[in-house]
């Protein structure tokens, strides 16, 4: 890998752990921890030392979302129960407090006059991602295309302030949930865990009732068994929307700081929707949703195994938001999950691949990884220390490049793209773009996508292909204030140079014909070796 991959991975213990091990740890971290509304002007001092009369505070952070907000994790969870006994109910003139006590405060200060004269606001922790002209600008000051692409992940990524504030939504709504389910869970799924989430993403959230139905130890009691007696239904898809039609009635009910809850139960997925207003997210609430949480794991993985798989994901979603490419709208769009899938395909195509295929990671399985969810084979290592390291060393600025040029000719008409395989396959059904669901084989994840995006996608992505070959070596022969590599693909100009055409759906346009011609007329061996970095070429099968 460049220079830039293998600091990066080098910061990675000689052991990674789990998505299963981070996700236990989390979920008991967020047992421990509070949410406290606080004034902006407060001492910080003062606010640690009044709550460590509770117990040990092992971090703290402050953000903004209608208005301050402080989360404090204690090292125990009696801290909590201490803190409660000493918190009163609300009295509000004209109105009546919902009782149901949870772990979201209200901090005031008896003398607001006095108490905040003179104190500075405390200092706040990000929630969302930098302003698009703003990044521009920062991507320009990096040395390299290769340092573009890890400085806008690094602005982009969920931040761990904000990843502990989405576990501890996650606790907050699992409280609610115990009161009829007391051994249910409440994990957060997708852009919150699987390493891909962008600063802003909503909060998937699955209520995992798994614990509930497993059969306890059985004890020597003679001759018998016993057994609940339980409400029983036709379907286990009844059983989730009755579920979560009553949780969804106490969310709205009794969940404080949470608004806007609509039910969507007729949905392919059962959800509750709402927006946990303290914490600034859109949550989705499911059940029964197991193959969504692999899915999570597997992207997990592929994230884990290798510092370009990220940084290339964020920048071409990045890139494709930025053109209209996706949308926060759902429609005709390519999705970012769809985006995910043709990057980590991309990356399994190279020579040598920089990650393994599904079926690889299957056979690297153990016994206790063997997965099968409604029918659907769902095996594959989690062990993230049994997968062998790639021998791949192509930096990103090549990956980038070669992401656009082998899309933008990529055999969209008769090719599927499949990452259980790592190979095309021929289109099982006549849609514009195939992409088959890891683990629902017979399902395509992107469906919905119409011939016009993927035209447009095909036509930007030619274009920006042809920008970065154009560069050559770097960004030496601009001037400084011109943008350049990365933060040159993020202008609108890109998108308003394809507009004109259509023409550029052929196998190559004419501009990167003409500039391949210029290029055999200035010097021949160019194509092939260019300063040790290939140009452009097809190399990627």
């Amino acid at each position: 890998m460049g220079g830039e991959g293998k600091t990066r991975d080098s910061k990675v213990g000689t052991r990674k752990k789990t998505f299963s091990e981070v996700q236990a740890e989390r979920l008991e971290q967020a047992q421990r921890t509070v949410l406290i509304n606080c004034p902006a002007k407060i001492s910080e001092k003062k606010f640690l030392t009044y709550l460590s009369h509770h117990g040990k505070i092992n971090s703290h952070y402050f953000y903004e979302s209608y208005g301050t907000y402080a989360v404090v994790e204690f090292s125990e969870k009696d801290s909590i129960a201490s803190l409660q006994d000493v918190t009163r109910t609300p009295g509000i003139e004209e109105e009546c407090a919902v009782p149901f006590k949870s772990r979201l405060f209200t901090l005031t200060l008896k003398n607001p006059s006095t108490q905040a004269a003179h104190q500075a606001p405390v200092h706040c922790h990000k929630q969302s991602t930098i302003l698009i002209n703003d990044l521009v600008q920062k991507l320009c000051s990096a040395d390299s295309v290769s340092n573009q692409l890890y400085t806008l992940m690094d602005e982009y990524q969920l931040t761990e302030e904000n990843t502990k504030l989405r576990f501890l939504v996650c606790s907050l709504i699992q409280d609610i949930a115990c009161a009829y389910f007391p051994e249910c869970t409440v994990k957060p799924f997708g852009s919150s865990v699987n390493t891909f989430g962008k600063l802003g993403c909503d909060l998937d959230m699955f209520l995992d009732l798994d614990e509930i139905g497993r059969s306890p130890t059985r004890a020597k009691t003679g001759p018998f068994y016993m057994e609940y007696q339980m409400k029983r239904v036709p379907s286990e898809r009844i059983a989730s929307q009755r579920i979560l039609s009553v949780i969804g009635d106490c969310i709205d009910n009794f969940g404080a700081g949470c608004v806007g809850v609509q039910k969507i139960l007729n949905a392919r997925c059962p959800l509750v929707r709402f927006s946990h207003q303290p914490a600034g997210f859109q949550c989705d609430l499911t059940t029964n949703n197991r193959v969504a949480m692999r899915s999570s794991e597997l992207l997990y993985i592929y994230g884990s195994l290798d510092s370009r798989v990220r940084a290339l994901v964020f920048s071409v979603r990045c890139w494709a938001r930025v053109h209209g490419i996706t949308s926060t709208i759902p429609g005709p769009w390519i999705t970012n999950f769809s985006l995910t899938i043709m990057a980590l395909f991309f990356l399994q195509k190279r020579t040598p691949p920089i990650i393994p295929t599904l079926d690889q990671l299957k056979d690297l399985a153990d016994a206790e990884d063997k997965h099968i969810i409604e029918g659907y084979d769902c095996t594959f290592a989690s062990n993230l220390n049994k997968i062998k390291p790639t021998e791949n060393t192509e930096t990103l600025d090549v990956l980038l490049s070669d992401f656009f040029e082998y899309f933008g000719n990529f055999a969209f008409n008769k090719n599927s793209i499949n990452i259980r395989k790592g190979k095309e396959q021929n289109k099982p059904e006549p849609s514009p773009l195939y992409i088959q669901n890891p683990f629902e084989r017979a399902l395509n994840i992107s469906k919905n996508v119409q011939e016009k995006q993927l035209d447009r996608f095909v036509a930007l992505a030619r274009e920006c292909a042809w920008i970065l070959q154009q560069e050559d070596k770097g960004h030496s022969s601009l001037s400084n204030s011109q943008p350049w590599g990365l933060a040159a693909l993020l202008l609108p100009s890109v998108a308003s140079n394809c507009v004109k055409g259509k023409k550029k759906r052929g196998q190559a346009s004419e501009r990167i014909k003409s500039l391949l011609d210029s290029l055999k007329i200035n010097n021949s061996e160019s194509l092939v070796n260019n300063g040790g970095k290939r140009t452009f070429s097809n190399q990627t099968q």
